[in-house]
């Protein structure tokens, strides 16, 4: 759930990047970190263990507006991709506004991408929340490797996006669609934040 802080008159959302292990999550993070303003960013923190890590930062949005004279802040969170790490994913995934499912295109990852995609469902509804009522964006990563060895975006469509939500074709390491996807996700956050109780 979003924060309101009425002294600075800011709301704070909170957006977690979902998805299978390395498809790109904490690779999205670090491009956005590394193009956003130092004045208008937070400082990134990273939860590491042996074989994974979580991400977290915050950051003003540059030109995503106010609702109610409020200042939008968002934070962004990368869940371990691992399967053992579920308890962790639960935490991260708390109080989440909206989520990035972040695919790996590469055809070998198909059914990583379907495992990950039911435990984000499974996740979710053990919180009591219905994912048909949270903003959800899929970003396609790794677009960038050879037509032989990757789904399309229209292919990962397909297998993934059951509700038609926007989907973002993106090659993270390279920023192609990173922007984008983050862009996506926000609007739809902020719609519902603006449909939702009037702030003071």
């Amino acid at each position: 759930m979003s924060l309101v802080n009425f002294t600075a008159r800011e709301i704070t959302c909170k957006i977690v990047y979902y998805g299978p292990g390395r498809s790109g999550k904490t690779t999205n993070l670090q491009y956005v970190y590394g193009r956003v303003p130092e004045n208008r960013r937070g400082r990134m923190v990273s939860l590491a263990t042996q074989t994974d890590r979580t991400l977290f930062f915050d950051f003003l949005p540059l030109e995503l507006g106010t609702i109610s004279g409020f200042t939008t802040k968002f934070q962004l969170y990368t869940v371990p991709g691992q399967s053992y790490y579920n308890a962790t994913r639960k935490l991260v995934l708390q109080g989440a506004d909206g989520v990035v499912f972040v695919g790996d295109s590469q055809a070998r990852r198909f059914d990583d991408n379907l495992e990950s995609l039911q435990n984000l469902q499974d996740n979710l509804l053990s919180q009591g929340v219905d994912v048909r009522q949270l903003p959800v964006v899929f970003q396609y990563n790794k677009q960038d490797l050879p037509a032989d060895l990757v789904l399309s975006q229209e292919e990962m469509d397909d297998a993934l996006n059951f509700r038609a939500v926007p989907s973002y074709p993106a090659d993270a390491l390279h920023g192609a669609g990173v922007f984008e996807t983050l862009r996506g996700i926000s609007e739809l956050v902020l719609k519902r934040l603006a449909v939702g109780t009037p702030v003071g």
